[in-house]
């Protein structure tokens, strides 16, 4: 169990990171709430959160992340 954690929250993180890609703030917060979507359904699904719970965390996450960074 810990090992499948682990490499959902690398995975995660490593998508989370791609956020801050686009040339506008509305496209960042665009791919940054698919790509924080994609990584909390993935955590969601390992924490036995749920995917569904763990995708709108994500997507929230992941918009807001891509909204604030800079080109």
């Amino acid at each position: 169990m810990k090992r499948k954690l682990t490499a959902a929250a690398a995975a995660a993180i490593f998508l989370l990171s791609l956020a801050g890609c686009g040339n506008t703030a509305g496209s960042r917060a665009l791919s940054g709430g698919a790509i924080g979507a994609g990584g909390g359904a993935i955590l969601g699904g390992a924490t036995g959160m749920g995917a569904g719970t763990g995708a709108l965390i994500g997507a929230g996450v992941g918009a807001g992340t891509g909204a604030v960074t800079a080109h």
